[in-house]
């Protein structure tokens, strides 16, 4: 099943595998089963430590199960953890087998100390970006816990199960039998959201940390590059930021970054963050900003934030980004995951044959099209003006045969029947008729909104909410910089945020010298 290259790499990495266990395979005579079979039997085919039973009685067939014998375990896959999930996978027979998990010391203690009884099950799609960051989380917890059970299922295989919970957006998480979360959640999240006191030590933590020389808001590319040339000028250096890698998570295929031809975003994600720690920056994650109160007299500004934590800084760089831009229509907010989805790759697999529908013209919108049109049924292209999309894009959105395109068309609502979306409706401009479209999915791509209501009441921000920044990045305020998507500057690429990170890097530097030489 796994190619020359794949198999040679996967046995690269087993050959790290210290303690033996069982993969217990739960399987049935379907094509599905005979596939896992396959890889299974490779798998335990290269190394000794891994033993497999085909004999498991588990009610999800196909799915295995990966088993200790010094200790209560239960780590399950239900489906082929193939796609964006094979590094899951790969993650999950070195931590049953011994190899060290890269999370630091202090939050492996939080999870083997929460007491309890925890049932997991994520729904994912293999081509979904944002499901491993959860399905692996989930199984490292349970292989340091046996009280923490999990499961990950392959959604478009159990459509049974996803329809009867009428799932309709991944990762879907449910513990114990109810809905728990849905959409990315690292590790520390997911601690901090069981175990209840945590986020409030963590407030105690940040808030006892001395002023920095500068401190970086947001763990998007911006932020990283300001965060890397803060530090390598021998200054105090964090970073602080919901959490890292920002929009670059959410980004599918990444195919212009200078020098890296083709890379994902969650990859590009995870070696920002890995250059950013190498250089030893107090990161601080799960911060969500909430108030700037900046100093006008030279002194500390003060960033406060959700959780109570409060930081105080010489300069700030505030690099916090942006998010999808909603319709803000009837039914938008209602539907959300139950049928209204802002990630086609990862959501688009749970419409398999369904119809659905694309808000926006743009690039985005016309990508997202193309890649359901190979999915679902049918898919309909709305856009409230025309297609802006480049031209290339528009010749392959034509030649598909199960994709409409309608321009002049805004959006009047999403309905639905209490439980999933049923049906858009929308208006043509020119006539003024309104229209309905009977359909199951709606995904919507009408660009970005800046992330900075925190900060309407301490800086100059643009009509469109952007922080106002000149050539230097310099904001409104003296010692307080911003880069990024958040500010004015034009072009919302990576390789622009990082320039621009870096440049606010290197004009807050400049200012502390200043600021500081004798007069």
């Amino acid at each position: 099943m796994l190619d020359d290259g794949l198999r040679n790499q996967l046995k690269a990495y087993l050959d790290k595998v210290t303690r033996p266990f069982t993969i217990v395979a739960s399987l049935d005579d379907s094509a599905q089963s005979a596939e896992m079979l396959g890889l299974l039997q490779e798998i335990a085919s290269l190394c000794s430590q891994i033993s497999l039973q085909t004999d498991g009685d588990d009610q999800r067939k196909p799915s295995f199960a990966l088993t200790r014998p010094d200790q209560p375990q239960d780590l399950r896959f239900a489906g082929l953890p193939m796609g964006h999930e094979f590094t899951s996978l790969v993650l999950a027979l070195l931590q049953t087998g011994g190899y060290p998990p890269r999370a630091s010391a202090e939050i492996m203690e939080q999870i083997q100390a929460l007491q309890g009884d925890y049932h997991f099950e994520t729904y994912f799609s293999q081509s979904c970006q944002n499901c491993p960051d959860v399905v692996q989380a989930l199984n490292l917890m349970a292989v340091l816990n046996p009280a923490i059970h999990h499961v990950a299922i392959d959604g478009a295989l159990f459509q049974s199960e996803v329809e009867q919970r009428q799932i309709m957006a991944v990762p879907t998480i449910y513990l114990n039998g109810q809905p728990f979360a849905q959409g990315r959640m690292s590790l520390e999240e997911f601690v901090a959201k069981l175990d209840r006191g945590a986020a409030a030590r963590e407030a105690e933590k940040v808030t006892a940390r001395q002023p920095f020389d500068v401190l970086v808001v947001g763990g998007g590319p911006a932020g990283a590059a300001a965060a890397i040339y803060a530090v390598r000028k021998g200054i105090r250096t964090g970073l602080v930021a919901e959490r890292f890698g920002g929009q670059v998570l959410d980004t599918m295929a990444i195919e212009n970054f200078i020098s890296v031809p083709e890379t994902e975003g969650p990859k590009l994600a995870a070696a920002l963050e890995e250059h950013v720690r190498q250089y030893g920056v107090d990161m601080m994650p799960l911060q969500r900003a909430a108030r700037l109160v900046p100093d006008a007299h030279g002194g500390l500004h003060e960033v406060q934030f959700e959780s109570g934590a409060v930081l105080k800084a010489k300069t700030l760089i505030l690099a916090t980004g942006a998010r999808y831009r909603e319709l803000n229509v009837p039914g938008e907010a209602e539907y959300r995951t139950r049928g209204v989805a802002y990630c086609p790759h990862c959501d688009g697999p749970l419409f398999k044959g369904k119809r659905v529908a694309v808000i926006g013209g743009g690039n985005s919108g016309v990508e997202a099209a193309i890649d359901l049109a190979g999915i679902v049924a049918h898919v309909t292209l709305l856009t409230h003006n025309a297609l802006k999309a480049d031209a290339v894009l528009q010749r392959k959105l034509y030649s598909l045969g199960n994709v409409s395109v309608i321009t002049g068309a805004p959006i009047s609502a999403i309905r639905g029947d209490g439980q999933k979306v049923t049906a858009l409706d929308y208006r043509d401009r020119q006539s003024g008729e309104s229209y309905s479209l009977e359909l199951e999915g709606v995904f919507i791509q009408v660009g970005l909104l800046p992330n900075s209501e925190w900060l309407k009441d301490s800086l100059l921000l643009n009509p469109r909410g952007e922080i106002q920044v000149d050539d230097h990045g310099r904001t409104s305020v003296a010692g307080i910089f911003a880069a990024g998507d958040v500010t004015t500057v034009p072009y919302k690429q990576i390789v622009i945020a990082i320039g621009e990170g870096a440049k606010a890097s290197l004009a807050a530097f400049d200012h502390l010298i200043r600021s500081s030489a004798p007069e």
